[in-house]
């Protein structure tokens, strides 16, 4: 029984716990004492279940994924079905189709062909939402939309494995409405917007997590970044080092890291920024990329 129990990944387990103690405090009574106290544990409580919910879908801390699921079960970020999540995360995985516009579930991409359709309009949003304020400011509502649009075509056609998802996902949204009609003492209109909020700060982690580059290893960022952000993306920053050992849990990236430094950087082309203040400079205002995939044949 004790071997059992080392064995557990305590660190996961206990921030898991710790994070669903900030986001019910923050919903009660933080938001009792000054709201905008409650509001700011409510974005940090759901982007960081957030970041949890991608370590569950990868194994962890448990060899179940049943068990696992049921951890992160409550959606606290409301949006995305944990099914759908992984299915698409885990599609996401295969390096070789990364930033593909097709392929990959998770790319920021588009095919050049479709994006010569669009009306003006819309191609000046997407360039908004291709800089890092655009990307969260109209990210989360961007990125949802597109989600429900693509699932909502796979539900018409008859996926049972969609149609799964977001059916378990009703209980999941049940569980955050019952907590917040019985227990909250935060407005809705603020639990929404803190929601949205947390949806932005995601979007931070995921700006250029990817970049277009012929070879396939090289398409996967470095960022050297060990403050708050880091922590609440539980070290996905290093993702490079995550695309290459999945299985191996957060905590232990940063040595992972560090050991093999000079490895993971010529594996990636040397694709690294210092910080997320470096990123923020950078990108704030203006694009790194287009929106159509520069390697992507136009005809």
């Amino acid at each position: 029984m004790f071997e059992r129990l080392r064995g557990l990944e305590w660190p996961t387990l206990v921030l898991l716990a710790l994070c669903y103690a900030l986001w019910a405090l923050g919903t009660t009574v933080g938001a009792a004492m000054w709201l905008p106290l409650g509001m700011v544990m409510v974005v940090i409580g759901a982007a960081l279940h957030s970041s949890l919910t991608h370590e569950m879908l990868h194994g962890h801390p448990f060899t179940s994924p049943v068990w696992n699921a049921v951890l992160v079960f409550p959606a606290l970020s409301l949006v995305v079905p944990y099914l759908r999540f992984k299915d698409t995360h885990m599609a996401h995985h295969r390096d070789a189709i990364l930033t593909d516009p097709y392929d990959d579930p998770e790319s920021n991409f588009m095919d050049p062909k479709v994006w010569g359709r669009l009306p003006r309009w819309g191609r000046a949003l997407l360039r908004v939402n291709n800089t890092l304020a655009g990307r969260m400011l109209l990210g989360p509502l961007i990125g949802t939309l597109g989600f429900v649009m693509w699932d909502a075509r796979a539900l018409r056609r008859g996926d049972r494995r969609v149609a799964l998802g977001w059916l378990l996902h009703v209980p999941a949204v049940g569980v955050v409405v019952w907590w917040m009609v019985a227990v909250g003492q935060m407005p809705v209109w603020a639990f929404l917007v803190s929601t949205y909020a947390a949806l932005s700060v995601l979007k931070i982690r995921t700006f250029l997590e990817h970049r277009a580059h012929e070879t396939a290893q090289a398409r996967t960022v470095i960022i050297e970044d060990r403050g708050l952000l880091a922590l609440l993306f539980l070290n996905n920053n290093f993702h490079i080092v995550h695309h290459m050992h999945a299985m191996v849990p957060w905590y232990r990236l940063p040595a992972l890291y560090r050991e093999n430094r000079d490895r993971y950087l010529s594996r990636n082309g040397g694709y690294r920024y210092a910080t997320y203040g470096e990123v923020f400079r950078r990108y704030f205002w203006r694009a790194k990329d287009p929106v159509p995939h520069p390697l992507y044949p136009e005809s």
